[in-house]
């Protein structure tokens, strides 16, 4: 470990890093940008990615928010890596062809640091209508800037939790705790192998990327009491708690977990369980409404513990899709208009009374958790998907002091790579090519490289 003294790069630093981090999956090839200045008039340009609900958001938009306020929304729509790569070069460069666009909890701290987004503080205090307050608290911290203003809002939001199958822990004499460890969870995995005909006892994802199985091992690591960096930004993954987290999921995964783990993401493990296949699923909160959705094979038979712990409290991540306002836009007037409608109880009841209540972009508002028509349809999930989202740290989700936010990430631009690197190192031992010693010891080594960068060598 290092012993001399440190200090964190100087903000202008950081802002050179991020733009160099984000944009460099675009300056590797050609990206023509359209054409024109950015909206115009009453228009709102609004870049979003390409999800179920967002594609929802779009066809009730001119309808109602159009129709009440005369300001035409123009969308365009992408896939996620895609949406990602054009909203860094239109942010990073304040081109202003784009005045909204949906960015995580991930990335919003971070352009905020880089002055890329408008604060929307000043709109939220003009707006009582749009009561912030009712926003959840890990909601609105983990979208605030590092000056301490507010610069996103929530689309919708997800922790994570334990998912299984209630039904065959009773048939088989089985008891799921409150509040599981992860050692518990193993047991019970052991036990509910072949509870079924060629069903595994839990899902685990194993498919590289830094949100795909990064994403679960990393609340793993945090609450065996490991973390990617100490506050002194030295890398630590070559730590006992690193060691001992990385082996229990690679194990339990190995021994216990689907078949394919190492290509198994979470679109991979919600057919895994919907189908029977496994008994258990650790992920996201959001999965739920498909796993009790009216055709799914497994509705009513599902049961739902909190994200297993060893030595935190909670485990949970936190996750939201969130609207941000380019700085550099030429509506932020009108842009704020449609990101309080966009996020606000007026979209969710629209949505409820349109499409169903199980469509609600959830997970952000306290009083989606209070209303009887969302109660009555999310009834099996939605009070530990609340409490999964309240109970989430994004500021301390370990043991340890950290020097960035994050609990399935590290909030640094340098994470997308640094993370996509370790996941295929730790992939590599998850299908058995590697063994986790050597994926460790790798990752170690990459980790370093951003610790060099942070402690100004």
């Amino acid at each position: 470990m290092r012993t001399q003294s440190r200090r964190r790069p100087p903000r202008a630093t950081l802002a050179a890093v991020a733009a160099g981090t984000l944009l460099a999956p675009l300056l590797s090839g050609c990206w023509v940008g359209a054409g024109g200045a950015g909206s115009g008039g009453d228009a709102v340009n609004v870049l979003m990615v390409n999800n179920p609900q967002m594609v929802e958001l779009q066809k009730l938009t001119a309808a109602h928010f159009t129709k009440d306020t005369g300001i035409k929304v123009n969308f365009t729509v992408l896939p996620e890596n895609d949406v990602r790569d054009k909203i860094s070069q239109d942010f990073a460069n304040q081109a202003g062809q784009y005045d909204v666009a949906t960015l995580s909890n991930y990335e919003i701290p971070i352009y905020a640091r880089n002055g890329w987004l408008k604060e929307m503080d000043p709109y939220v205090g003009e707006d009582p209508g749009y009561d912030e307050q009712d926003v959840l608290k890990p909601m609105r911290q983990s979208l605030t800037g590092d000056d301490g203003k507010l610069y996103g809002q929530p689309f919708y939001g997800e922790s994570s939790f334990l998912m299984y199958r209630k039904d065959l822990l009773e048939r088989e004499g089985l008891t799921m705790p409150a509040n599981p460890t992860w050692q518990e969870v193993g047991e019970i995995a052991a036990k509910l192998d072949g509870a079924e005909p060629g069903m595994k006892g839990i899902c685990l994802r194993g498919l590289p990327g830094w949100g795909e199985v990064m994403a679960p091992l990393t609340t793993v690591v945090n609450t065996f009491g490991g973390t990617w960096f100490d506050e002194d930004w030295n890398a630590r993954l070559d730590s006992p708690e690193w060691l001992e987290a990385t082996k229990f999921y690679v194990d339990l995964v190995r021994e216990h977990g689907e078949a394919g783990a190492a290509q198994s993401g979470f679109a991979e493990c919600l057919n895994n369980t919907t189908q029977g296949k496994t008994a258990m699923w650790y992920d996201a909160t959001s999965a739920a409404g498909s796993l009790e959705s009216a055709d799914s094979p497994v509705k009513g038979k599902m049961g739902y513990a909190p994200a297993p712990v060893e030595k935190t409290e909670s485990a949970g991540w936190l996750y939201t899709w969130a609207w941000g306002i380019q700085n550099a836009s030429r509506n932020p007037d009108n842009a704020w208009k449609f990101v309080s409608w966009a996020s606000g109880k007026e979209y969710e009841q629209l949505v409820g009374d349109e499409i169903g209540w199980s469509n609600v972009p959830a997970g952000k508002r306290a009083s989606t958790y209070e209303n009887p028509d969302y109660r009555a349809e999310a009834g099996a999930f939605q009070e530990m998907t609340r409490k999964a989202i309240e109970q989430a740290r994004p500021d301390d989700p370990g043991v340890q002091p950290r020097p960035a936010p994050g609990i399935q990430f590290v909030g640094i631009p340098e994470f997308t790579d640094l993370g996509t690197q370790v996941s295929q190192e730790i992939s590599a031992a998850i299908a058995g090519r590697q063994s986790v010693e050597s994926a460790l010891k790798k990752s170690q080594q990459l980790a370093e490289e951003i610790s060099e960068e942070y402690e100004g060598r």
